[in-house]
């Protein structure tokens, strides 16, 4: 393994992707570990993790997920299928010379880690998951679960199913928008457990009626909010919110793969406060079946939804110890190109 040099600072470029481009973030040498972030998020949410991995000697690639950041935008929500984000992440891991790589990611990105090591296990050799559990295929379509719960209340993920209706009630005033979800999912500044849930539209309301009003984040500071408020600004909310349009196509092609393990080294971190972990408790009480290859599941005291900018140091150091057990290959093999989706 070559020696990393940490002062060498993160380098952008595009890479071509079935997506069209995509933007890669990379830091480091070693073998390869591609990061990929959630939603409402680009690859600047790993900007603590780069540099930590390449010091500990690890190539570290993050990307801007299809539809956000530089990478491409495509029309319709079917281009923002799960089996197109998994080709494309395959896709940056032979566009960067190499034949297989680590994945982590986040939030959405941590169902497109899973679904990727999942069909492609040829080419994502381990998997780490922040956040979102992973839950196999199953069970009835999407959209009908969501329409069922929170009586005359209509669930978040249902109320961004229609083409424009969110992204009215963002774009006019993105900066504010992302202040209140941020603060609404971090552990430090969300509503107490007896007040109206977030995740929840009144009849009438808007998503952001129950955001905190006021409070930043602790790990949020003004840059960072500057810097996630440009981005979106810049590329507007379509993109990322087509990936929850494209849910029942997911559910409709990934029907070969029902309740299917996944069966490579796996790490799972979540925080203990976040919605995301006790609406999947039973996904996480499941891993022994669903996640034969588990090495370790940690849920982090006092964080909430964005673990990896709440708790950097701790979400580094459980990273680098599950990835310096690995048996990685050595890095700098040429790939033999990509060649699609398994099926």
């Amino acid at each position: 393994m070559s020696q990393p040099d940490p002062s060498r600072p993160a380098v952008h470029h595009l890479v071509p992707t079935p997506a069209g481009r995509t933007h890669v973030v990379e830091q480091g040498s070693g073998p390869l570990v591609l990061l990929v972030h959630g939603f409402p998020e680009f690859w600047y949410s790993w900007r603590h993790q780069l540099p930590a991995l390449a010091a500990a000697g690890f190539r570290a690639a993050a990307i801007d997920v299809r539809g956000y950041g530089r990478s491409s935008k495509p029309a319709g929500i079917e281009a923002y299928r799960m089996l197109d984000l998994v080709a494309d992440s395959a896709a940056v891991v032979a566009a960067l010379g190499e034949r297989t790589a680590v994945i982590v990611g986040h939030d959405w990105g941590a169902n497109i880690a899973a679904n990727a090591a999942l069909l492609r296990p040829d080419v994502f050799t381990a998997l780490g998951m922040l956040s979102v559990p992973y839950a196999p295929r199953g069970g009835p379509r999407p959209t009908e679960a969501f329409a069922r719960i929170g009586g005359d209340e209509e669930f978040y993920v249902r109320y961004f199913q229609e083409p424009g209706r969110a992204e009215a009630e963002i774009e006019p005033d993105v900066r504010a928008w992302l202040a209140g979800f941020y603060a609404g999912l971090s552990a430090d500044t969300m509503s107490p457990p007896d007040a109206p849930s977030l995740y929840f539209v009144p009849p009438g309301g808007r998503l952001s009626d129950r955001f905190p009003q006021g409070r930043a984040p602790g790990w949020l500071t003004e840059a960072d909010l500057e810097t996630y408020a440009g981005e979106f600004e810049r590329t507007g909310l379509t993109g990322a919110l087509n990936r929850y349009r494209a849910i029942d196509r997911d559910w409709a092609d990934l029907a070969a793969w029902d309740g299917d393990p996944i069966r490579q080294p796996s790490l799972f971190i979540g925080g203990a406060v976040d919605a995301s972990t006790a609406w999947m408790a039973d996904a996480i009480a499941a891993f022994p079946d669903t996640l034969p290859g588990l090495v370790s599941s940690h849920l982090l005291d006092d964080c909430g939804h964005w673990v990896q900018q709440e708790r950097a140091a701790d979400v580094n150091r459980l990273l680098l110890d599950w990835l310096r057990a690995l048996p990685l290959p050595a890095p700098g093999c040429p790939a033999p190109g990509w060649l699609g989706p398994a099926a």
